[in-house]
């Protein structure tokens, strides 16, 4: 059977990195950017990112994720370039709408954390199998329940799009209209939400029972069927991110303190 997730099978460097160390460097990005609001940072970890999504051949997949946020980085920019509270300096006027440079400056920072934040995370989505990501946080002393919950988290939007798209396949053989007036797509949507809830409902339920009879609810400490390796470079490069954030935590709070 097939796994329902967004992970992309290709043959690269960075597929074959472990699912532990691309999750250090998404976490290690994200929080930097967010404790430096710099728009110098905010490029840097951008700028590295993008390169990691090339090296990585899921570009494509990637201009998916970031199409959900374009209309909001359009309206950061225009909300924050007009009515930014540090607005001082006018940088130009559209119909008599000024623009400040301030405004558009922190509404490019904020930009660049978020599509910092979708980029590094989805790299780790689109680049590890979410069984592999879970195994690999288990053998570092994650909860197995918790596990469970994250992997679940993983699959549910792929999974529902699956189920989705089964279900409009039935409700077309059997002659419901998709399209047309407003009244008909609602009629449509009706006629998928219901399916949908219930197969949803169904399959969860399937699923608790399917991991019970595996003995998922035993006391004790459990062994797992395959075991993620890590290589030299994965122990270095997890490392060189931890000590990274580290001193830049550090760094910030004497920059509070100071």
């Amino acid at each position: 059977m097939k796994l329902i997730s967004l992970y992309v099978e290709k043959d690269t460097f960075i597929h074959s990195l472990a699912p532990f160390t691309k999750l250090t460097y998404a976490f290690t990005s994200v929080v930097v950017t967010l404790m430096f609001p710099s728009l110098v940072v905010g490029i840097i970890f951008f700028f590295m990112s993008l390169l990691i999504c090339l090296l990585a051949r899921v570009t494509k997949h990637m201009l998916a994720l970031l199409s959900v946020v374009a209309i909001l980085s359009i309206s950061l920019l225009i909300i924050q370039g007009m009515f930014y509270t540090g607005n001082k300096t006018v940088l130009f006027s559209v119909y008599k709408l000024a623009f400040y440079k301030e405004g558009l400056l922190h509404a490019a920072v904020l930009i660049l954390r978020l599509l910092n934040m979708i980029i590094s995370f989805g790299i780790l989505i689109l680049t590890t199998r979410p069984s592999d990501l879970i195994d690999n946080l288990i053998q570092k002393g994650l909860s197995p329940r918790l596990g469970y919950v994250l992997s679940s988290v993983l699959q549910i939007i792929p999974q529902m799009l699956s189920t989705a798209s089964t279900i409009m396949d039935a409700q077309r053989s059997r002659g419901l209209e998709m399209e047309g007036s407003l009244i008909k797509k609602l009629k449509a949507f009706f006629a998928l939400i219901g399916p949908l809830v219930l197969s949803s409902l169904v399959e969860a339920r399937e699923r608790a029972i399917a991991i019970e009879v595996r003995g998922f609810g035993i006391q004790g400490k459990k062994t797992t069927l395959r075991e993620i390796k890590e290589s030299n470079l994965d122990i270095v490069l997890t490392k060189t991110f931890q000590i990274f954030l580290l001193v830049s935590i550090i760094w910030r709070v004497l920059l509070w303190i100071l």
